[in-house]
C-alpha cells in the first residue's frame, strides 16, 4: 500500500466503519469458498493520500481544512467514487466507502475500482464563492500529486457536493494539466459534458431494483396496495418519491432532516416538493397530513421503508421497531451491522446499499464512455440501459442469495468479491 501524507500530523479517528467492512467480508467468505488470504486484496487500499488543503475566505482569511482521497482497488479498471463535503468526513469513513465502492462496482460489473475522497469541513457555513475556492484546492493539491485522471481515478458527486462543484474542479484540473480532459470527472452538468439521466439516476436504478425484487418478496402485490414511507428528501429521496408515485404506489410518508410528513392515504409528492422549496422542509401540518419525526416514520407500517439520509439510520436500539417487509437503501450505510442482524432474524429483507443505489455510478460509467468517445446519449437511452443494468444485477444478486442461503448483503458481498479476486488472479497479483 502506497500512502501519501502531506498533513503535518496523522488523524487518530475511530475505526468503527471499517471494521464494519471488514467484518460484513468475513460473513461473505464464511457463506462460500473465498479463502481467508483472499481478504488481503479488501483490507487495505492500495492508496492513501491525505493532506490538509487551504483556500481563502470571503473575508481575506485563509482556511485549513483535511482533505482525503483513497483509492482501494483497481484490479478491474480506474478508481471510481464520489468527493463528500462533510464535517464528520475523516479517514476511516473515506476508506470504507472507498472500499465499497469497490464492491458496487464490481456488483452491476462495471470496469471500475473504488475511490471515496472528502473534505472535512461544513459546507453550510461557506458561501458560494468559498465552496468554489475549496472545490478547486481540493481538485489542485489531488492533481499536483498525480492523484486523478481519465484512465486513473474518476471523481464525481456526493453528499454537499453537486454538478456544479464537479465543473469547478474540471476547469481547475484542466488548467493545470493543459488540456481537455472531461472524462476525467463525472456528475457534470450536461452543457460541459455530464450526461443525460445523471442527476437521478441513483434513484431510478433503486427503483428498478426494487421493483424487480419485489416480484420475489411481496407475491407480486399491485403498486396501489403497496405502502411506502422515505427518510430523506434530498436529491435521491425526493427523485424516488417522484418515480414511485408515477407508477402508482402509495409514498405515505417522507421525512428531512427538519421532520416528516404522514398522509392520510397517499402524499401528493409534487405538492410536498413545492412545500420543501417554500419552507426547506417537507413537514406540513393540514386536514389530511400530520407532522411526524424522522423516528416515527422508521417505525410506521409499510410494506418499503427507503433509507436516503445519512448514515447508521437504522440501528441495534430501533431495528426490532422496524415493521417495513422490505427496506432499500439509498443511502450509504444507513443500515448498522447490528441492526442488520436484528433484521435479517425478524425476516425483513434489506436490498443493500452496493446494489440499490449503484445506479449513480452506471450511470457515471456512461458518462464516462462518452466523454471518451465524443458522443451524448439521449435519455431515453441511458434509462433503458440502466433499467437492464440494475435488472441483471438484482436478479444476480437475488440468485446468489437463494444458492448460499444469505441475506441479500451477503450474496452482494460473494458477487463483487469474486469478481475483483478473479480480475486480481487473471492479472498475477497475489
Amino acid at each position: 500500500m502506497c500512502v501519501t501524507k502531506l498533513s503535518t500530523k496523522s488523524t487518530t479517528v475511530p475505526n468503527k466503519p471499517f471494521e464494519n467492512y471488514l467484518e460484513l467480508l468475513k460473513i461473505a467468505a464464511a457463506k462460500t469458498s473465498i479463502e481467508s488470504d483472499k481478504l488481503k486484496i479488501f483490507s487495505e487500499p492500495d492508496n492513501i493520500f491525505e493532506t490538509n488543503i487551504e483556500f481563502k475566505l470571503d473575508n481575506g482569511e485563509i482556511k485549513t481544512v483535511k482533505a482525503y482521497r483513497v483509492q482501494h482497488n483497481n484490479s478491474r479498471g480506474p478508481y471510481k467514487g464520489g468527493i463528500r463535503f462533510h464535517q464528520d468526513a475523516d479517514l476511516e469513513e473515506v476508506k470504507s466507502l472507498a472500499s465499497l465502492m469497490s464492491l458496487k462496482c464490481a456488483v452491476v460489473d462495471i470496469p471500475f475500482g473504488g475511490g471515496k475522497g472528502g473534505v472535512q469541513v461544513d459546507p453550510k457555513n461557506l458561501s458560494r464563492t468559498e465552496i468554489e475556492s475549496m472545490s478547486r484546492a481540493y481538485i489542485r493539491t489531488a492533481t499536483e500529486a498525480g492523484i486523478f485522471g481519465s484512465n486513473k481515478d474518476i471523481p464525481a458527486p456526493d453528499v454537499n457536493t453537486s454538478p456544479e462543484v464537479m465543473a469547478w474542479m474540471l476547469d481547475e484540473y484542466e488548467s493545470i494539466v493543459g488540456h481537455s480532459e472531461p472524462a476525467m470527472i463525472t456528475g457534470k452538468p450536461v452543457e460541459i459534458g455530464g450526461s443525460k439521466g445523471r442527476s437521478y439516476s441513483t434513484s431510478h436504478g433503486g427503483f428498478f431494483v426494487l421493483e424487480h425484487l419485489l416480484q420475489q418478496y411481496l407475491d407480486d402485490k399491485l403498486p396501489a396496495d403497496t405502502t411506502i414511507a422515505i427518510q430523506g428528501f434530498g436529491n435521491a429521496g425526493a427523485e424516488f418519491a417522484t418515480k414511485a408515485h408515477k407508477h402508482g404506489y402509495r409514498v405515505v410518508a417522507v421525512s428531512d432532516s427538519r421532520g416528516g410528513s404522514h398522509c392520510e392515504h397517499m402524499c401528493d409528492i409534487s405538492h410536498l416538493n413545492n412545500v420543501k422549496k417554500e419552507t426547506g422542509s417537507v413537514a406540513v401540518n393540514s386536514s389530511n397530513i400530520s407532522i411526524i419525526t424522522n423516528d416515527e416514520l422508521l417505525e410506521l407500517d409499510v410494506d418499503i421503508l427507503v433509507l436516503a439520509a445519512l448514515d447508521g439510520a437504522v440501528h441495534a436500539n430501533n431495528a426490532d421497531k422496524i415493521k417495513a417487509k422490505v427496506i432499500l437503501e439509498l443511502a450509504n450505510g444507513p443500515v448498522t451491522i447490528k441492526a442488520d442482524k436484528i433484521l435479517e432474524e425478524k425476516g425483513t429483507v434489506v436490498i443493500p446499499d452496493i446494489l440499490a443505489n449503484a445506479g449513480g455510478v452506471t450511470v457515471s460509467y456512461f458518462e464516462w464512455i462518452q466523454n471518451r468517445s465524443g458522443d451524448q446519449w439521449e435519455e431515453e437511452f441511458v434509462n433503458q440501459r440502466l433499467k437492464e443494468v440494475m435488472v441483471k444485477s438484482a436478479q444476480n444478486v437475488f440468485e446468489t442469495a437463494n444458492h448460499h442461503d444469505c441475506s441479500l448483503r451477503t450474496a452482494a458481498f460473494i458477487l463483487g468479491m469474486n469478481k475483483i479476486i478473479r480480475a486480481s488472479e487473471l492479472r498475477g497479483r497475489k
